[in-house]
């Protein structure tokens, strides 16, 4: 064999050898998929997830939706060929780990974190409820139940089911007109309305559990209509309030904002 051979042999055996470790190392990223979402105007595991007392609650009719991602694990290890493979399918999507685990360094302090918010949550959408329908926390009282589910996402949502509970469109119609409404957002006490990032996963999981209404928070529309299955009407929302007039507005064959 000549020298030149022999040269160009040990070349191709470096490339091939940085190739494999490249394909086998374990890369700092993780790879979500479309999640659960909860009906938050029903039950979860035999629990109402909204519980209202000191107030008036009505019967509601249609769903009001959480929905959610899910994601490899924080321990979980992503190669190079995952990575690839989630960048040609419409149903997954490749996130920076440090994105979906901002906080913690295993399973038990990410899990903590995400109650926390996930409480943090529950009070906001109360006191922006409460707040949208002049209603004083001292008076009545909301305790919200979801398992299995952590995080500040379904902020928005929760706000609607309370309200709905409560005062539904405020003149004796349900929010949802008998639809199924889905959508995410967090929420602040004031009723601001902010992104959650996934939204692209999060429609696919609201089609695929009926719905056919979709809350996104505006800042998010581009994301939104990336992967938005046919037949799914988006529409933006800035404010719990603007969430309210949209859904009335829906109701009534109102203008409706849309992305």
């Amino acid at each position: 064999m000549s020298s030149r051979a022999r040269a160009l042999l040990v070349c191709t055996a470096l490339v091939l050898a940085v190739l494999v470790t490249a394909a086998l190392a374990p890369l700092p990223y993780s790879v979500a998929y479309p999640g659960i979402t909860a009906n938050v105007l029903g039950d979860d595991k035999g629990k109402p997830v909204i519980t209202i007392s000191g107030a008036d609650t009505r019967a509601t009719s249609g769903q009001l939706r959480m929905t959610s991602i899910t994601a490899t694990g924080p321990d979980a290890s992503v190669h190079l060929p995952d990575i690839v493979t989630a960048w040609f399918r419409t149903d997954e999507a490749v996130m920076p780990r440090q994105s979906v685990y901002p906080v913690g360094n295993n399973t038990e302090e990410i899990a903590e974190h995400n109650a926390e918010q996930m409480k943090q949550s529950q009070d906001s959408a109360t006191r922006a409820a409460l707040g949208q329908l002049h209603k004083s926390p001292k008076d009545v009282k909301v305790t919200l139940s979801l398992a299995d589910v952590g995080g500040p996402s379904a902020g928005l949502m929760f706000a609607l089911g309370i309200i709905d509970k409560l005062d539904g469109d405020g003149a004796g119609h349900d929010l949802t007109g008998g639809r199924t409404v889905a959508g995410t957002g967090t929420i602040d006490a004031g009723g601001a309305v902010g992104a959650v990032g996934g939204v692209p996963l999060k429609t696919q999981a609201a089609h695929r559990d009926g719905a056919t209404v979709f809350l996104v928070p505006r800042q998010e529309c581009t994301d939104a209509r990336a992967e938005l299955p046919q037949s799914m009407r988006l529409i933006p929302v800035t404010t719990l309030g603007s969430a309210v007039d949209a859904l009335k507005a829906l109701r009534t064959g109102g203008a409706v904002p849309t992305c």
